[in-house]
């Protein structure tokens, strides 16, 4: 049995391994080909890890996982039997998970589509409409915590990363909704007592302490929640959702600046039009503006 593991690594190098530093040095540019092969092999292994871990699909990537690596032992010991069964279990297994997990694999292609790949090259539309839709909850958790006077401090990041601030709350990582929201804020719950961070389309953290302004210009009458709102806004380019606790009144805070007693409609036009409209505006701009440059350069060049 060793003799026969030891003519089946010595044809596995032969076959493989030979083969391939022959051709490396026949043609040096394959180097270059096997390398960039090697990193897209590791990238699309490492993006499918992240999308599935977590997931109910992790367990059988595992159970996966263990059973080629038998098939592969057992096919090199000439277990001839056993590896006859892993590799039929293995062909029908492939159907299998496609039908069993179809949710799990159209939500990875989904993920794909809207990855950071896209947004690079520009194809962030979907992220324009997401963040939209998250204003909208926003909106929607502020109106109902308005109703019930329950005080709230929802921040939204922009383009200035306050991660500093987010490293001071309970992380949360989840997706926005109103009722989750809501349910921060009600009294004497745990994550109550602080602001939430909005980052990347995400609740980054809950229960976050936000830096007081201590202008000596604010009034007197405005309080400790309004105040920070006014702080971190001066400090960064983020805006502020406020809620009163005492006048259930709704204000955003933009650029050190407080907007009171905002309206429903008021208040989604605000976000919208800082968040959204704002953002993608400039970088269509910006994109216009350097392909101008590029375009001059080009003419400079051709006369």
């Amino acid at each position: 049995m060793g003799k026969s593991i030891s003519n089946s690594w010595i044809n596995f190098y032969n076959e493989n391994i030979l083969n391939v530093l022959q051709n490396l040095r026949e043609n040096p540019f394959n180097l270059f080909t096997t390398i960039l092969d090697l990193v897209i092999v590791i990238f699309l292994l490492y993006y499918f890890v992240r999308i599935v871990k977590g997931s109910r699909a992790w367990q059988l990537i595992k159970g996966i996982a263990l059973l080629i690596i038998a098939t592969w032992i057992s096919g090199l010991l000439n277990l001839n039997i056993l590896n006859s069964i892993l590799t039929g279990i293995m062909n029908w297994g492939v159907i299998a998970i496609i039908v069993i997990f179809q949710p799990e694999l159209r939500r990875g292609l989904e993920q794909l589509g809207t990855n950071k790949l896209t947004k690079f090259f520009g194809l962030d539309s979907d992220v324009a409409t997401k963040t939209k839709e998250d204003i909208y909850k926003v909106v929607i958790a502020a109106t109902e915590l308005s109703k019930t006077k329950t005080g709230a401090l929802i921040v939204l990041e922009r383009d200035i990363n306050i991660q500093d601030i987010i490293s001071t709350g309970v992380p949360m990582n989840s997706e926005v909704s109103p009722q989750l929201l809501v349910n921060i804020f009600i009294p004497k719950t745990p994550l109550h007592d602080g602001a939430v961070v909005i980052s990347n389309n995400k609740i980054a953290a809950a229960a976050c302490v936000l830096p007081l302004a201590d202008d000596p210009d604010i009034a007197k009458e405005i309080g400790t929640r309004h105040r920070a709102a006014i702080g971190i806004s001066k400090e960064s380019d983020s805006l502020v959702v406020v809620v009163s606790e005492e006048t259930g009144k709704i204000s955003v805070a933009k650029d050190g600046t407080l907007i009171a007693d905002v309206k429903e409609d008021a208040l989604k036009k605000i976000l919208i039009s800082n968040i959204v409209t704002k953002r993608f505006t400039e970088k269509t701009a910006k994109k216009s503006e350097r392909f101008s440059k590029i375009k001059q350069r080009f003419n400079k060049n051709k006369k």
